[in-house]
C-alpha cells in the first residue's frame, strides 16, 4: 500500500506543469528591502526595451510587465505596487527583458560591476554559476527589431502616497479593479494569480430595444380657420338699489396722442413782407476824389532877439572886490557878445555908410 501510494506521488509529481513550478519561484511579498518611496516615482522607457526605469532613485528600480523590479544586494525583487512589500525573486525566474537592460541604466551599481561595458547587460552567467547559464542558454541574443510595446504604468497609484498607502489586504482589490492589464510573462501571470489580483469584469451594457419604425402617414391637409365675429360692446347694466337706478362707469376710451405743431413764424407787416422780399437796387459807390498834393512850406525868416546892453564896470574897481571874495577876476568876466551878422544890421538900419554921406551932403546944401 505504501509503495502504491508512493509511486502515485512520484506519477502526480511528474505530471506538474512547468509553469507551476516556475511559480513558486517568487516569494510571498512580505520581505522589506530598505526602499521607503513617499510618492509615485518618475518612470522613463530605455529606449530599445520594454522595460522602464526611475533615473531619480537612489536604486536599481526598473518596471516591466505589470510588476515593479529591483536588484539589491545581488539578488532579484518584485512587487505589484511601487513601495511593496516585496517578493525575493530566483534568478531562473527573472524575465530575460529584465536581464537584457544595458548596465548603464544601474543607478547604484555593485563593484563586479566596474570592469563590464555601459552598453552590454550584466555578466549574469559569471554571477550565478555555469549551471544558470545552461539552462538560460541564449539569454542575451534576440531580435531587437521584434521587441514587444511596454506595459502602461498604473499611474493610478499616484493618489495612494504617504498615510493613503493601501495595506497589503486592499492592494490585490485594488489592482484588479484599475489596471485591467494582462501580462505576458507566464511568471507576472502566475505571481499575480497567487496574491489574488482579480480582474473585476466591467458589467455589460443593458440593452437598450428600439419601437419597430412606424408607417409614416402623409400629412393632411389643415382647413383654414374662420376668422373670428367681433361682438358688439355691451350695453352698461342698471342697477337698481332700493329704488334708484345707478348707471355702471362706461369704460374709457384711451387717449389719442397729440400732435407736435411746429413752431409758429412772428407776424411781419405786409410792407414789411415786399421790402423783404423785393430786392433793393444797389446804389453804385462814389469814386473818391483825387488827392491834390500839399503845398511846400515857404522858408521863413529867422528871428532875431536883441538883448539889452548891460553896463560895463571897471575891470579895476571890481578886481579888488573878486579878489576879497576869493574869485579869479578871470572867471567874473561877462561872456563877449556875438556880432550880429551883416543881413541883420541891413534890415534894421540899412546902411551906415550912405546914410552919413547922405547927411553930409544935405548939410553941405544947405
Amino acid at each position: 500500500m505504501r509503495k502504491a501510494l508512493l509511486v502515485l506521488c512520484l506519477l502526480f509529481g511528474a505530471a506538474v506543469p512547468v509553469a507551476a513550478q516556475v511559480s513558486i519561484q517568487i516569494g510571498l511579498p512580505e520581505v522589506s528591502i530598505g526602499i521607503n518611496l513617499t510618492s509615485y516615482p518618475q518612470f522613463v522607457r530605455v529606449p530599445g526595451y520594454p522595460v522602464y526605469y526611475a533615473p531619480r532613485l537612489r536604486s536599481n528600480y526598473f518596471f516591466y510587465d505589470g510588476l515593479y523590479w529591483v536588484y539589491r544586494n545581488d539578488n532579484w525583487y518584485a512587487s505589484y505596487w511601487y513601495n511593496g512589500p516585496w517578493g525575493l525573486v530566483s534568478p531562473r525566474a527573472v524575465p530575460l527583458y529584465i536581464l537584457r537592460v544595458p548596465v548603464r541604466y544601474y543607478r547604484v551599481r555593485p563593484s563586479h560591476f566596474s570592469g563590464w561595458r555601459v552598453d552590454a547587460p550584466p555578466r549574469w552567467g559569471d554571477l550565478w554559476g555555469d549551471e544558470w547559464q545552461q539552462s538560460r542558454r541564449g539569454w542575451d541574443r534576440w531580435n531587437r527589431s521584434a521587441v514587444p510595446a511596454p506595459a502602461p504604468l498604473p499611474i493610478y497609484q499616484r493618489q495612494y502616497s504617504g498615510s493613503r498607502y493601501p495595506a497589503v489586504e486592499q492592494q490585490p482589490v485594488l489592482q484588479g479593479r484599475y489596471y485591467p492589464y494582462q501580462p505576458r510573462e507566464n511568471v507576472v501571470r502566475q505571481y499575480y494569480q497567487a496574491q489574488g489580483v482579480q480582474r473585476m469584469q466591467a458589467a455589460p451594457a443593458p440593452v437598450v430595444r428600439q419601437p419597430a419604425p412606424q408607417p409614416r402617414m402623409a400629412p393632411q391637409p389643415v382647413a383654414p380657420r374662420e376668422p373670428r365675429a367681433v361682438q358688439p360692446p355691451r350695453e352698461p347694466r342698471v342697477v337698481q338699489q332700493q329704488g334708484e337706478a345707478r348707471v355702471a362707469p362706461q369704460p374709457v376710451a384711451p387717449r389719442e396722442p397729440r400732435v407736435v405743431q411746429p413752431p409758429r413764424e412772428p407776424r411781419v407787416a405786409p410792407q414789411q413782407r415786399e421790402s423783404r422780399m423785393a430786392p433793393q437796387p444797389q446804389q453804385p459807390r462814389a469814386v473818391p476824389e483825387p488827392r491834390q498834393p500839399r503845398a511846400a512850406p515857404q522858408p521863413q525868416p529867422p528871428r532875431v532877439v536883441q538883448q539889452a546892453p548891460q553896463a560895463r564896470q571897471p575891470a579895476a574897481a571890481q578886481a579888488p572886490q573878486d579878489r576879497r571874495a576869493g574869485k579869479d577876476p578871470r572867471e567874473a568876466r561877462p561872456p563877449k557878445e556875438a556880432k550880429p551878422p551883416k543881413e541883420d544890421k541891413e534890415q534894421r538900419g540899412g546902411n551906415p555908410g550912405r546914410e552919413g554921406k547922405e547927411q553930409k551932403e544935405g548939410k553941405g546944401g544947405r
